[in-house]
């Protein structure tokens, strides 16, 4: 059974009223989608909120059995924090930034770095990296979710990793 598959599993059962469903695709996608949000908003604050929307328009209205799961989700994390960038156009500030990009797990330099260096790509960029990465969608999942030819998204991807690998100094 694949990743999709269970997740639309807890789609069916979420469109059913299981609550646990609803939980067991909370824990799953809440740091993929929050990773998402928080790369378009730069605003911790507005990406847990951005992320509560999503978590409850997905609770209210799951989408239909014929729709691709992960690609809604994102999608619609897309599209809210695209949506709330242009209402508040405001930068990470010093207060959040260690919160953003501490996990205790990492080394917090590096880590630093590395967003940094992810911030310094040019947004399509971005967003495809990002998509792939941390939403774990396939690229063909990246092409249709931003409206691009696979091709393109497939350049820009590899483009974006020789230019990480620039800013990074070949660490990745």
């Amino acid at each position: 059974m694949t990743a999709s598959d269970d997740l639309q599993k807890q789609l069916v059962r979420l469109r059913e009223g299981d609550r646990t469903a609803f939980e067991a695709l909370y824990e799953n996608l809440k740091k993929p989608l929050f990773t998402v949000i928080l790369r378009m908003t730069r605003d911790w604050a507005l990406a847990e909120d951005i992320l509560q929307e999503v978590f409850l328009k997905l609770y209210l209205s799951p989408p239909e059995p014929s729709v691709n799961p992960r690609a809604y989700l994102y999608r619609m994390a897309r599209n809210s924090a695209i949506d709330s960038v242009r209402k508040r156009r405001s930068d990470v500030n010093l207060e959040n930034a260690e919160q953003i990009l501490c996990d205790p797990a990492e080394d917090l330099p590096q880590k630093i770095d590395t967003e940094n260096a992810v911030q310094a790509l040019p947004e399509r960029e971005r967003d495809i990296v990002t998509l792939h990465i941390n939403g774990e969608l396939k690229f063909r999942e990246v092409a249709a979710l931003l409206e691009l030819p696979l091709g393109t998204v497939l350049w820009a991807y590899q483009k974006a990793l020789r230019q990480l690998q620039t800013l990074l100094g070949g660490v990745i």
